[in-house]
């Protein structure tokens, strides 16, 4: 049964990447879309679905599925139900690291502010967690929310700074700092997808580790695990995949919130089926929201990551309620 839903889940996907390519400000025609692959002649419709149509869709597919797969791993290693690469500040310093060496080192290239974004990620991620864990207690759910928080508005301030410091930065990167899939192309997916793939694949090679681990550290530790390990590499995952969403379309929230609670809902505690079902539901959640973004204030678009907002704080507000009631 859940292995039929994975298929369901993945033609659902399917058929919102082919209505992501057709439909927009111009709307395309799908067998004009299906032309462009099979019989391309250069007019303006078929290098508008080739050069921008398709990657954003597929930009907008990774970065989603990395996002929710991202959240799981988080939530299971903090054991904190909303954890996530943006509640805990990890897109903020990955964001915060590109501005800096973008706008003031003069770095550019997707390769090199991806490396860049990843060592952001990782720097902000390992001040979160050992901030977190300061105390006789240990990592507690309250004292990491309290750090991610922290450290999520520490470099937003930081960020704005800079930005505020060079008018023309900012014109340039304030709409990638709200998150957007628009304007990428080709190479910079391609560039990015390494990360991602390495990332998602560590993740799932941990699944059963994981269902271990959530039975509590002391548990897993009896049961001959060892933690330390497990979540090392887990947030290297984390740090890969949340790096190079960063990288690719900016510091878009709340998808590794919503997408791992529905799906434990859904599927259960196994992990699994939880990570793959996060991945592609991730991905159909993003493309979707890309898909609203067009038609909410057209002819103008407005960034993808003010749709996921809209979905997401109604929310993170229910998760955080229900888990002050707990």
């Amino acid at each position: 049964m859940k292995g039929l839903g994975l298929l369901i889940c993945a033609l659902v996907l399917a058929a919102a990447v082919v209505c992501s390519i057709s439909f927009g400000v111009t709307d395309i025609p799908f067998s004009t879309v299906w032309e462009s692959f099979v019989h391309p002649n250069g007019s303006n419709e078929h290098l508008l679905v080739q050069t921008a149509r398709v990657p954003r869709a597929f930009i907008a597919a990774a970065v989603g599925a990395c996002l929710a797969v991202a959240g799981a791993l988080m939530q299971v290693i903090t054991r904190n139900p909303i954890a996530s690469p943006s509640t805990l500040g990890v897109n903020s310093g990955a964001a915060f690291f590109i501005i800096l060496a973008s706008g003031w080192l003069g770095l550019s290239g997707i390769q090199a502010l991806t490396w860049v974004a990843l060592i952001g990620a990782a720097l902000s991620g390992a001040v979160v967690f050992l901030l977190g864990s300061l105390g006789r207690d240990g990592m507690t759910p309250i004292k990491i929310t309290l750090a991610g928080a922290s450290m999520a508005a520490f470099f937003y301030s930081l960020t704005q700074g800079l930005m505020l410091s060079d008018g023309k930065m900012f014109d340039q990167v304030l709409v990638w700092l709200v998150g957007s899939v628009t304007g990428r192309g080709t190479e910079q997916l391609l560039n990015v997808l390494p990360y991602m793939g390495i990332g998602l694949v560590l993740a799932l090679m941990l699944a059963r580790q994981l269902n271990v681990l959530a039975m509590g550290e002391t548990v897993a530790q009896g049961l001959g695990q060892r933690t330390g390990l497990i979540k090392a590499l887990a947030a290297a995952a984390v740090i890969l995949l949340a790096g190079g969403s960063v990288a690719v379309a900016g510091p878009i929230a709340f998808v590794g919130i919503i997408i791992p609670h529905i799906i434990r809902h859904f599927v259960g505690t196994d992990h699994r089926w939880i990570l793959p079902y996060c991945a592609l539901t991730g991905a159909i959640l993003l493309v979707s929201a890309d898909i609203g973004s067009r038609y909410i204030a057209m002819p103008k678009e407005i960034p993808v990551g003010v749709m996921t907002a809209i979905l997401g704080v109604p929310f993170f507000v229910y998760i955080a309620r229900r888990g002050v009631k707990n």
